[in-house]
């Protein structure tokens, strides 16, 4: 039997190797139980471009309709968020999204949502995992059985989203402001609402391909060569958005093809919502985000938390605050104004209403954002390391705290989720094991890029001897 655990952003497994229909059904099981305790009876599903999606939403709507609970389907590939916003259009009680967001090909997953539109928060998730059958013995009813029986209703849950971005953004100043960008979809399921906003985008790999070319659809620079050549062969277009598999995650680049990372774009929104929107509220990021989102923070008087990495984590807060802006290193961003859950397709349309509202290029609200909490620059390793070298790195931190990693001395360490290490001139090291995947991460934050790959490299030869 395969023990199964939701991490940080759901269950993800090999696709035939532990993510297999039984084991979905077992899923899906745990999580009608659960909602049958909670009352619920109504849950939006949905499915990114990975392999095997529509049939494993499918089989997920057969169990949920064993129990009497109503599936609102779509009937093609969707998003994270627009699965989300669907359960508050439709009032449901939770939703099912059938993806594994930006882990490798070989990967899907099962990730749950509230009825508040944003992920189910740890202690709700634990007690799914508390209901989850051994075995799921249950006979299944078709779907067209239980279509007739009220039990299943398809909805159009792109148009839905496409009629709220309509509502929240002047789409006709981002039109007639003369910026053209391009989009790179990492063949995932924002490539339907981009097409229909945009078709005058310049479109990269928005076509359906559940083997993403081998490539992990995660927006980071080193996965996004191809759409930073272009942007660098092309003096016309002036931004670069990418998202994720499941279009919840964002990168983006500036006219010259240089990748604008989160902790940029984080900044960009906080500026954007204070000082031009005239915007308040609390401002909620995880651990692994740039110390400067607290100084700009301050400089506009708001409170900001700092909480573990995860943004079911930062969701949890959004559903009883006021939080203005709230985003993780890894993409996953949010903003006053939208459903409490990281959406790459509506932080992508934030970023080209400022541009277009304010007739400024990406470098130049940079320049702005470096000018308030000063220029920095950021880096991440992934370590693919035996499971014994990374519990003994992990152990070693725990124990014995580095003091030193070369030349960079260790000033403190905090450890909210992993371990910070704060160095001299407001820089750090982080050395953190992955929630989702089976590798070590370490990040870096330096005044310089050069900066950033030294204490990296510096850290590398010390946890690695």
């Amino acid at each position: 039997m395969t023990n199964i655990k939701f991490g940080t952003d759901g269950w993800r497994a090999i696709i035939a190797k532990e993510f297999t229909v039984d084991n979905v059904k077992r899923v899906a099981e745990g999580t009608a139980k659960w909602l049958k305790k909670q009352g619920g009876d109504k849950v939006v599903i949905g499915y990114d471009c990975r392999f095997g999606g529509k049939m494993f939403s499918e089989v997920t709507a057969r169990v949920l309709g064993a129990y009497g609970i109503k599936s609102f389907l779509a009937r093609g590939f969707i998003s994270t968020p627009m699965v989300s916003l669907g359960v508050v259009k439709v009032g449901a009680d939770i939703g099912v999204v059938i993806t594994a967001s930006h882990n490798p090909p070989a990967y899907n997953g099962y990730k749950l949502k509230s009825k508040l539109g944003g992920p189910m928060i740890p202690s709700q998730i634990a007690e799914v995992e508390e209901e989850m059958p051994d075995v799921c013995t249950l006979e299944l009813p078709a779907l067209e059985d239980l279509e007739q029986q009220g039990l299943i209703e398809y909805k159009d849950f792109e148009q839905i989203y496409l009629d709220h971005v309509a509502a929240s953004f002047d789409l006709d100043a981002i039109r007639n402001s003369g910026l053209r960008f391009a989009y790179d979809a990492m063949f995932g399921a924002g490539q339907g609402a981009m097409k229909k906003l945009f078709p005058e985008a310049f479109l990269v790999h928005c076509e359906v391909n559940p083997s993403f070319k081998g490539q992990a659809p995660e927006p980071i620079g080193r996965n996004l060569k191809v759409i930073s050549q272009i942007i660098r062969d092309s003096p016309d277009i002036s931004l670069g958005i990418a998202n994720d598999g499941d279009a919840d995650r964002i990168g983006m680049f500036d006219s010259n093809g240089n990748f604008v990372d989160s902790h940029h774009i984080l900044l960009l929104l906080l500026l954007y919502q204070c000082k031009y929107k005239g915007q308040t509220g609390k401002v909620v990021v995880t651990f692994s985000v740039t110390n400067k989102m607290r100084r700009m923070a301050e400089m506009f008087g708001l409170d900001i938390e700092v909480t573990k990495i995860g943004f079911k984590y930062i969701a949890e807060i959004m559903a009883n605050e006021d939080v203005i802006v709230g985003g993780e290193e890894s993409g996953g961003l949010a903003v006053k104004g939208h459903i409490p859950e990281r959406d790459g397709i509506w932080i992508g349309l934030m970023i080209l209403e400022f541009m277009a509202k304010t007739g400024k290029t990406m470098e130049a609200l940079i320049q702005e954002v470096y000018e308030l909490v000063g220029s920095f620059s950021y880096d991440r390793d992934d370590l693919h390391l035996k499971e014994e070298e990374k519990l003994a790195i992990i152990e070693k931190c725990k124990v014995d705290p580095y003091s030193a990693f070369g030349d960079f001395a260790v000033q403190s360490v905090e450890t909210i989720d992993g371990f910070k290490f704060i160095l001299e001139n407001g820089q750090w090291l982080l050395i953190r094991p992955s929630g989702t995947e089976p590798v070590l991460r370490v990040y870096a934050e330096a005044a310089t890029a050069n900066e950033a790959r030294a204490i990296l490299n510096a850290a590398h030869a010390t946890v690695l001897n």
